[in-house]
């Protein structure tokens, strides 16, 4: 493949522009109502919530400067362990982890596309708007690699505008006597814990950078900065996001109006045009989402292909010279999606996963498979290959902590156990592909 396509800003716009989606827009009244008002408790909570991403990124980033190999946590994953893990983590992340994501991102830019042009339209028109934005992304990642990358970043810019402007528009108009510190040191109910799930899920999809790594300019230098400066902006554009509208028109309002109260902020603040100007920046800010998850998943078959960890390696592992992509590889990853938006179609339809999407399959145990690269960090960090407390003691274990409350989280929803074993099979799946397929391949 092309070497060098992507700079620094593109990998820190790919982490961002995939973290920040719709969600923070429409997070702040779930976090008040969790913590009974509190603006202190809220931020309280996001710190908390942010553990998993954080840390975990400055713990991913030790394994990112020392292997830039294509495949991304493949790579790691061979490098901490063995190439079994390895498929099978390439195999998760394949045909779970990107494509269900990608599917229902897909899906939620058709609702919002609706919205925004009055277009009447249902489950189907939605999915089917959906498909449409997934076919021209997909294309788009395949035809030029630039050109996702450069969308990547308008994207990125553009998404950021409106929390900037609300954060603003609490500093300067907004009531800061609305936060309290005491809500914290005089904590009285346990209440706000219930927050720190669904905000953890907001900050999800920071290591699908790691699948472009190879192809970032001076990657081993410039993908660990990646890692660790676009958690802390993100972590900071959603704080600031938050306090600000909290502070703007009150946590009584926000809790009261729900959802709507992202309109009236904007009508304050733009006029009576305000809900449609923050209607566009929310479908380019899904755009953005789903494009930086395609641009990770076309790469995903290749770099399982060039290990002969994928039926067919032979032919996936191509690249066509003109353009510098795999294209098959890309072909594949686009097939995957779309039996993914299927089934999503369907269990929508007929109500099969109740108040959940298939999205949520892998998300908590993506992050259990996680903690095996935190632990390989952890023994290099007692091992002395890593210098220093913190980056090989401090930062796994705090990770690790991270990815245990995204469990304890995830364990009361009815369906966990029937995802878990959705994950197991692809994860066996792969092992066992691997075990049965190792002795043929040809690198």
């Amino acid at each position: 493949m092309k070497k060098n396509e992507y700079g620094l800003f593109t990998a820190i716009g790919m982490i961002v522009g995939i973290v920040i989606g719709s969600g923070i827009f429409f997070k702040s009244d779930n976090i008040l109502v969790a913590t009974n008002g509190s603006i202190s408790l809220g931020v309280l909570v996001f710190f908390i919530a942010a553990m998993g991403i954080i840390f975990g990124s400055l713990t991913i980033s030790e394994l990112a400067s020392r292997e830039s190999t294509a495949g991304g946590i493949i790579t790691y994953a061979e490098f901490s362990y063995n190439k079994s893990i390895a498929c099978a983590f390439g195999w998760f992340h394949t045909f779970l982890y990107y494509p269900t994501l990608i599917a229902v991102v897909a899906w939620v830019s058709g609702i919002y596309i609706c919205m925004l042009f009055g277009i009447d339209g249902g489950l189907a028109i939605q999915t089917f708007i959906g498909f449409i934005v997934m076919i021209v992304l997909y294309i788009l990642n395949i035809l030029s690699a630039k050109l996702g990358g450069y969308f990547q970043n308008a994207s990125t810019v553009i998404k950021v505008i409106p929390l900037i402007l609300i954060a603003l528009a609490g500093v300067f108009f907004g009531n800061p006597s609305e936060i309290s510190v005491s809500d914290i040191t005089h904590m009285k109910s346990a209440t706000w814990i219930a927050a720190i799930a669904p905000i953890a899920f907001s900050f999800d999809g920071w290591i699908i950078s790691t699948s472009i790594g190879h192809e970032i300019k001076d990657s081993k230098r410039n993908l660990p900065k990646a890692l660790v400066i676009a958690p802390l902006f993100i972590l900071v554009i959603y704080v600031l996001y938050f306090v600000g509208i909290s502070m703007y028109i009150g946590p009584d309002t926000i809790m009261s109006l729900g959802d709507s109260h992202v309109d009236l902020a904007a009508n304050k603040l733009f006029g009576a045009w305000g809900a449609k100007i923050i209607l566009t920046f929310v479908v380019i800010s899904i755009l953005g989402t789903v494009n930086g998850l395609i641009m990770g998943h076309t790469r995903l078959p290749y770099s399982l292909a060039i290990r002969g960890m994928f039926p067919k390696s032979n032919k996936i592992k191509i690249v066509n010279e003109k353009l510098g992509m795999p294209i098959i590889s890309s072909i594949v990853a686009l097939v995957i999606s779309l039996i993914c938006l299927i089934i999503h179609y369907i269990t929508q339809k007929y109500n099969y996963l109740p108040n959940s999407d298939i999205s949520e399959i892998s998300i908590t145990i993506n992050y259990l498979l996680y903690i095996l690269l935190y632990f390989k960090v952890f023994k290099m960090g007692l091992s002395g290959e890593i210098k220093g407390v913190w980056k090989g003691k401090v930062n796994p274990i705090l990770a690790t902590i991270g990815s245990l409350i995204i469990l304890f989280g995830s364990i009361g929803n009815t369906l966990f156990f029937i995802y878990t074993f959705i994950c197991g099979i692809i994860l066996i799946s792969a092992i066992l592909f691997w075990k049965y397929n190792k002795d043929d391949v040809v690198l």
